[in-house]
């Protein structure tokens, strides 16, 4: 009894000497909107918890976080394409904070938090999606040949700045540059439907973009990255795929790590595979993807040979790293390193728009040749292979027999179809390629 006695005195001690909870300060607030949700991000100066909750006539959604005081302003906010009409505070219990946002139209709310990660603070995150009318979906089914779908994958966005470059480059928004160009260069071709993960500056989780990209019912997804190192010598660019087996090069370890950081930094929030056994979930998904690895290896070593024509290739070959954003069961991904944001020089010309048009039309050239050769089954270009003038525009490292050999035409049929006399070929030279 006596020994009882002593330990809840030491408990009241202890409960009487432990410090309150420091006091978070809300530092900075920022907006970002999305497609289908706005993103609200509040800085803090350490951990803080919070409640939220909504109400109706009018609509508005109130978040309550605890022990905080509001150091930033909240005016000069753009809420003109957000569903936010305008927010405000007051103090709750003398120790709280109450945030309103007062809603023009019913938002569907999430929140969660992101812990304090490198140079980014503790922040609070609400995401506000969009109440779209429910309409029915019916399918014209004009033709029944259908085009092959590339869903491209800008990196970054929004929180996620991504790699910095000099001069204040932004790595997000280099590969949005050369996301909407590679779009463009892509529908230009016949039989082919490029369609972008993200259009605009704001995150996307890691997962949520491979799961676009299966709602797109991609043939292909490529993930667009300018990436930094630790030295900044590092520089060429380069084409990944997903490995289960560790990492091709010490390069591919570092950037597989760096990228899938990124929910770190943007806010993953709570997102479910919908299945409770996420150990089950990812042996399933290592045994499925099994079957799109060769093909992502395939698609990513045309896209490298086309790369070479218009910049350094940090390696000739094709790597393999642990990309959650490749991860895809059943779609070939592949992630393309467009230069080193950290090297002036390749910076200088990420930078350049007429660079960035050059190396998407490559990137498109290779993607096109890998289902020209190789179309799926029900496509336009499987239906119409036989008919297509088919062409192959030099890279480094071509031959006329590699060429001849990967077209499954013969190197006297290829000479004599382009009217060439000799095996000399020079890079950027187009080829036209005869029926086999």
């Amino acid at each position: 009894m006596k020994r009882a006695s002593l330990g809840l005195f030491a408990l009241v001690v202890a409960l009487v000497l432990t410090p309150p909870a420091q006091a978070a300060d809300i530092e900075g607030v920022r907006l970002w909107r999305a497609p289908d949700h706005t993103r609200l991000v509040f800085d803090l100066s350490g951990p803080a918890e919070h409640k939220l909750f909504t109400l109706s006539s009018p609509h508005r959604v109130v978040v309550d976080i605890s022990n905080a005081e509001l150091t930033a302003a909240l005016q000069g906010l753009e809420l003109e394409n957000t569903p936010i009409e305008g927010l405000r505070h007051a103090r709750q219990n003398k120790r709280d904070l109450r945030v309103v946002l007062d809603l023009k139209q019913q938002a569907s709310p999430r929140s969660f938090v992101l812990r304090r990660h490198g140079e980014l603070p503790d922040r609070l995150v609400i995401d506000l999606y969009d109440k779209v009318a429910q309409q029915e979906k019916t399918l014209l089914q004009v033709s029944r040949e259908r085009d092959v779908v590339i869903a491209i994958d800008a990196g970054h966005g929004g929180e996620d700045p991504g790699a910095l470059g000099p001069g204040g480059l932004r790595e997000k928004d280099v590969v949005l540059a050369i996301s909407r160009q590679l779009q463009k260069s892509l529908d230009s071709k016949p039989g082919f439907k490029a369609k972008l993960v993200r259009t605009g500056d704001y995150y996307i989780p890691l997962r949520e973009r491979v799961n676009r990209g299966r709602k797109m019912r991609a043939d292909l997804f490529v993930s667009i990255h300018a990436d930094a190192f630790t030295r900044k010598d590092a520089r060429g660019a380069g084409v990944y795929a997903v490995s289960s087996r560790g990492a091709t090069s010490e390069t591919a370890r570092y950037l597989a790590q760096r990228e899938n950081e990124a929910d770190l930094i943007g806010g993953a929030g709570s997102l479910s595979l919908g299945d409770k056994d996420d150990t089950l979930a990812g042996v399933l998904l290592d045994l499925s993807m099994t079957a799109t690895m060769n093909a992502s290896l395939d698609v990513g070593a045309s896209v490298l040979q086309q790369l070479g024509a218009v910049t350094h290739l940090h390696k000739k070959r094709v790597e393999q790293a642990n990309f959650a954003v490749l991860r895809s069961p059943d779609v070939p991904s592949i992630l393309v390193e467009t230069g080193f944001i950290t090297n002036p020089q390749e910076a200088r010309r990420l930078r350049d728009p007429s660079f960035q048009r050059r190396l998407a039309q490559k990137l498109s050239e290779g993607i096109v040749a890998h289902f020209t050769t190789r179309p799926p089954a029900g496509s336009w270009l499987a239906a119409n292979r036989d008919r297509q003038d088919l062409r192959h525009t030099i890279a480094r490292g071509d031959t006329l027999s590699g060429i001849a050999a990967r077209y499954n035409v013969t190197v006297a049929s290829l000479k004599k179809f382009n009217g060439i006399d000799s095996s000399v070929i020079r890079v950027g030279q187009t080829l036209n390629i005869p029926s086999s």
